[in-house]
């Protein structure tokens, strides 16, 4: 049987969302996938909530910008984080939730930006 790929987490990753959901001692592979899963989607939608927040406070080369840098860390990640080979495609879904976690970080430090000094859209193509 091959090992699988990716699927421990971090601690602080879990936090106590993932504990109320019944995740604090998974009981098998499957179980410990399904917290997983639960971890990575949460910080999908915080990442996605934070992009929708940003992309309101800039003007069109800013929003440009912004969808540049961010396919360009969707690839960065994607790459990180997962693998394809003949026995099927893998990803590592500790490595997707701390990218996820830290892009959304990213995306927070330019929203406290725009907020205080101003959007500035030459930061907002970093892959990060």
């Amino acid at each position: 049987m091959k090992k699988a790929w990716g699927f421990l987490i971090a601690a602080s990753l879990l936090g106590s969302a993932a504990a109320h959901a019944g995740c604090d001692r998974p009981k098998n592979d499957f179980d410990d996938l399904y917290c997983l899963d639960k971890v990575y989607i949460q910080a999908d939608k915080d990442l996605n909530d934070e992009y929708a927040k940003l992309s309101k406070r800039l003007d069109a080369n800013g929003k440009a910008a912004l969808k540049h840098g961010q396919l360009a860390w969707i690839k960065s990640r994607n790459d990180q984080c997962s693998m394809k080979d003949d026995h099927g495609f893998w990803v590592n879904l500790d490595c997707a939730a701390q990218t996820t976690v830290s892009r959304t970080q990213f995306l927070q430090d330019r929203n406290r930006e725009c907020a205080s000094a101003g959007c500035m859209p030459s930061k907002l193509e970093a892959a990060n």
